[in-house]
């Protein structure tokens, strides 16, 4: 979840999110298994910026943290309003089934476990005449953000969508889901996961979201994206729903969604912001 929605918030620009590439793609991901992954920030507090609120992404397999931030969780997210649904190249957060390093910087994260096993027909993209999901091909690891709103907002293009001029200071919540991408019909769709026009107890809600990965690890945290690391925070507070576990997904349904027009304008996959591990800055997990 990027820097957007900040800028959003404090009335600045428009649009997607900024900190995404100017050209609309994310760029290729770096090559994994190159370095700790705790030594692309800076260790301890002195790099670190100073009285902010707990920050995200981080490993979710430890739950400690000394941020005495307590805001109160946002309400669950079947009682929130979906307001956008985007996508990172490489997970943002590192888990159980996503632990592998991919490098540093924007094109860096984690990988799935099982990604570098995958057969020449699953790494393949398939041919077809239709648009292109930007940003991602198969063999690579995405994690997807679904970001809910207690804002009486409706699904739309950019995190600014998360608001409105009656409601500047929502309780945001974000479902995580992180998926191994290949091209195998078999594998998940996609669509089945997408906001198509769904309303739940008057609230708008995705078409289902993701199980069979494991309980999700709920945190207190803040906003994603790559313009943000350990020396330059995110104001902002937000409910995370975390799933521990890699699931596999159909390049196909990706594609298929692009060449949808989904109200999100989403055509590409972003960039991550590096794992905070400095303890200051993470919440104890209950």
């Amino acid at each position: 979840m990027t820097k957007r929605l900040f800028a959003a918030l404090a009335g600045a620009a428009t649009g997607h999110d900024s900190s995404h590439d100017s050209s609309g793609h994310a760029p290729a991901p770096a090559a994994h298994g190159s370095a700790d992954p705790h030594s692309a920030a800076p260790a301890g507090n002195g790099g670190t910026c100073q009285g902010f609120r707990p920050q995200t992404p981080r490993d979710i397999s430890n739950p400690y943290g000394r941020n005495p931030s307590r805001f109160v969780y946002a309400p669950p997210s079947d009682e929130l309003n979906l307001c956008n649904i985007h996508t990172h190249t490489n997970a943002e957060h590192m888990g159980p089934g996503f632990s592998i390093y991919a490098g540093s910087g924007e094109n860096g994260g984690f990988r799935c476990a099982g990604s570098s096993n995958l057969s020449p027909a699953e790494l393949s993209r398939p041919h077809h005449g239709g648009r292109v999901f930007e940003g991602v091909e198969p063999g690579d690891t995405i994690e997807v953000h679904w970001v809910y709103s207690s804002c009486n907002v409706a699904p739309g293009p950019g995190l600014g969508a998360c608001l409105s001029d009656a409601c500047k200071n929502p309780q945001l919540r974000v479902e995580s889901q992180v998926f191994l991408v290949v091209n195998d019909p078999t594998a998940l769709d996609f669509r089945d996961f997408i906001w198509f026009g769904t309303m739940r107890n008057g609230v708008y809600q995705p078409r289902a979201l993701p199980t069979g990965t494991g309980s999700p690890v709920q945190f207190r945290g803040s906003t994603t994206g790559p313009s943000y690391t350990q020396e330059v925070c995110s104001p902002l507070q937000v409910t995370w729903s975390v799933r521990p576990r890699c699931a596999r997904l159909d390049i196909s349904s990706l594609d298929a969604w692009a060449a949808m027009g989904n109200v999100f304008e989403e055509s590409h996959s972003h960039g991550v912001r590096q794992l905070v591990t400095a303890p200051d800055l993470l919440a104890p997990i209950d």
